[in-house]
């Protein structure tokens, strides 16, 4: 980059004493978030258990539902009301999402339809009036629900149409076979109620979702000849699979490669037929903030089994063994399509597993759909056209938002980058990983979209003096800057903190440990600083504050190459000068006149006092050249000034070297 193409954000010389001022986090130390990052001794959260009957009607697309929603207070605080969410209403005319987001401006439906609710009180149910507000439902309780394990049970009925497929993460499509169902959002759900804000009831816009964690039961009615697959764990297969289907799922429990359970031979016999009556669908998931499943006569089936511990043995309604799937239509199938989905799947939750924190549900699952590409625990919906490395990357991706956030449950309304950027950062390493590198490295719309090379790939936003920072609330990122700022830079910071602030032992540790202090729980960004930063060993407020608070990068430059009194044989004297307010470690490469080089890494703590420093390197003979982050590792702004070759002719300007740091030279191989 040319020094003219520096942004005016950069024109201001470093100041060391707002790089490394101490750093008040957003979230202070209190009895429920402790110093150390983890859950403080105080800490609760709330439960919410449902137990959920829906039934779709492909004549009308009209989904219609009732359910049982059992809700704990294990807060502090006696509550007199409960907010739901109602997700549906997004599509509502007059949604404030139309407003806020215009591509929901086109089309609308009639949103959730609540028919009735009702709460259950001393075995008798009580009618209410719910207020509803947007994408909100508030329902004011006959009577305070106590604190510290307060239980009440509401019962909502409800209905709503479907929308197709301009409805993005649910919605109806239509395949040469019939229509496919991709269903989510499609019940009432809790709000959490958590000790940062009490009640969060942002409204829904067309971001992400914030849910408590619960046990769910829920069954789909669907016409006969469909197939339903879901969240967790279908507990009827005797009723709605055929036993060639269920001898099938018994092969696939015991192989590595996939397994066809309903092929395209079986869907054609399916839907040649003619089906009279209606079958129903029963799932149960233990412990998670969501489920979504996906419903079509249209849909080919295979699966392999997932290498991976059994669940509780307690636990009846998740047996194993447990395996990967893939659900799509026939024109999705090939050798470099959805042929190999299942084998991602499986490689996604085992990595994940043994990487970072063990996989905690049944079955994961892979959709072919409209390409809604969203997820879901235990299940993500993407695109049927996907092939070739885009199916890899987006599966994995999908996929990997099992940790983040289902598993660590943070706000994803608000704080995005902990979970598209932590994902994205998880994925990375997936794709090395995966086959020898056969999709190595990452390079899609998520991470280094130009030339898979991050350090190099982030520079313009970086630049961009309009670009939001990382501590944005997610509603307010534009759609221009949110895969270059949320994925992108969200990711490649833990890159650069794991790879070239603590090192990969320490940041895994250290990243390991936030994800089982917070699994099934919800962090804020200041847990998650504080859990690094103790477990890391380093104080990185100048981090945190240059890459997640700001939008700085670090900018060095190699001014002159001098000799300790002029004789090479005392060794090299070279100037460098930071110009970045975002002062990363970096490596300076030497190269001598003989071909031989060295390499010495200059540490953050250099740049605590001043912007220049005076490096010794001891040396024998005259030095060829030198060179600033040389494999590109950092995202340094300005490169055209990183590097100095020194002529032969040059004149070594006199200097004693009594300034000068005296540094090891570790030798290059």
């Amino acid at each position: 980059m040319s020094g003219s193409a520096i942004t005016s954000a950069y024109a201001a010389k470093p100041d060391p004493r707002e790089i490394f001022a101490p750093l008040s986090y957003p979230q202070p130390v209190n009895v429920y978030h402790s110093s150390n990052g983890a859950p403080g001794p105080a800490a609760w959260k709330n439960k919410a258990d449902y137990t959920i009957q829906v039934k779709i009607d492909p004549a009308t697309h009209v989904l219609s539902g009732q359910e049982t929603l059992t809700y704990t207070n294990n807060s502090p605080d006696a509550l007199p009301s409960l907010w739901i969410q109602l997700d549906q209403n997004l599509y509502a005319l007059g949604a404030r999402a139309s407003f806020a987001t215009p591509r929901w401006l086109r089309n609308h439906t009639g949103g959730m339809v609540i028919d009735s609710v009702s709460v259950l009180t001393n075995g008798k149910d009580t009618t209410l009036t719910p207020t509803l507000s947007d994408t909100r439902m508030l329902v004011a309780l006959p009577r305070d629900l106590s604190a510290k394990g307060g239980k009440t049970a509401l019962k909502i009925t409800w209905h709503y149409a479907i929308p197709p497929e301009w409805g993005g993460r649910t919605a109806y499509s239509q395949d040469k076979d019939g229509e496919v169902y991709e269903i989510a959002q499609f019940y009432p759900r809790m709000a959490v109620y958590d000790d940062v804000r009490g009640w969060d009831t942002s409204p829904y816009l067309g971001q992400e979702f914030y849910l408590d964690y619960g046990d769910i039961d829920y069954s789909v009615t669907v016409p006969k000849g469909f197939l339903v697959v879901g969240s967790g764990a279908l507990t009827n297969p005797q009723e709605v699979l055929t036993t060639q289907e269920r001898n099938r799922l018994a092969d696939a429990a015991k192989s590595e490669t996939r397994v066809q359970i309903r092929s395209a031979a079986d869907v054609k016999a399916i839907v040649g037929q003619i089906q009279n009556g209606t079958q129903t669908w029963r799932f149960h998931m233990n412990n998670t903030r969501d489920v979504a499943f996906v419903a079509s006569p249209a849909l080919l089936w295979d699966a392999a089994k997932l290498d991976l511990p059994p669940l509780e043995d307690g636990n009846a309604k998740n047996p194993s063994p447990r395996l990967a799937m893939s659900v799509y239509p026939a024109e999705a199938t090939g050798a470099n399509k959805w042929d190999r989905s299942t084998e991602y799947v499986k490689h996604a939750i085992e990595y994940f597993s043994g990487k970072w924190y063990p996989y905690p549900w049944p079955n994961a699952i892979n959709v072919g759909g409209h390409g809604a590409a969203m997820e879901y625990p235990g299940i993500v919906f993407d695109g049927k056209e996907d092939a070739n490395s885009e199916l890899f990357w987006v599966t994995t991706h999908e996929l990997g938002h099992g940790w983040f956030p289902m598993i660590v449950g943070s706000n994803e309304r608000r704080h995005a980058f902990m979970d598209e950027g932590f994902n994205t950062f998880i994925d990375a390493y997936a794709s090395d990983h995966f086959n020898h590198g056969e999709f190595a490295p990452k390079k899609d719309v998520e991470f280094a979209p130009q030339t898979g090379r991050p350090a190099d790939d982030i520079v313009p936003v970086l630049k961009d003096a309009a670009a939001p920072s990382l501590m944005t609330e997610a509603d307010l990122v534009p759609e221009k800057y949110r895969h270059p700022v949320t994925y992108f830079k969200g990711a490649y910071g833990l890159q650069i903190l794991r790879e070239q602030i603590l090192g990969p032992d320490r940041f895994d540790r250290a990243f390991k440990r936030y994800i089982a202090l917070w699994a099934f729980k919800h962090p804020t960004p200041s847990d998650f600083f504080r859990v690094m930063e103790s477990e890391g060993g380093e104080n990185l407020s100048w981090f945190w504050r240059g890459w997640y608070f700001k939008n700085w990068g670090p900018d060095y430059a190699v001014q002159s190459i001098s000799y300790v009194k002029n004789n090479p044989a005392k060794g090299a004297l070279v100037h460098v000068t930071n110009k970045g307010w975002l002062p990363l470690p970096v490596v300076l490469a030497v190269t001598w006149i003989d071909g031989s080089s060295a390499r010495v890494i200059i540490p953050t703590e250099t740049w605590y006092q001043k912007n220049d420093v005076t490096l010794h390197i001891p040396g024998k003979q005259p030095v060829k050249s030198v060179v600033l982050d040389p494999d590109h590792k950092i995202p340094d702004i300005n490169r055209a000034d990183n590097s100095l070759d020194v002529k032969a002719d040059n004149a070594a300007t006199q200097d004693d070297g009594k300034n000068a740091v005296s540094v090891p030279a570790v030798p290059s191989h």
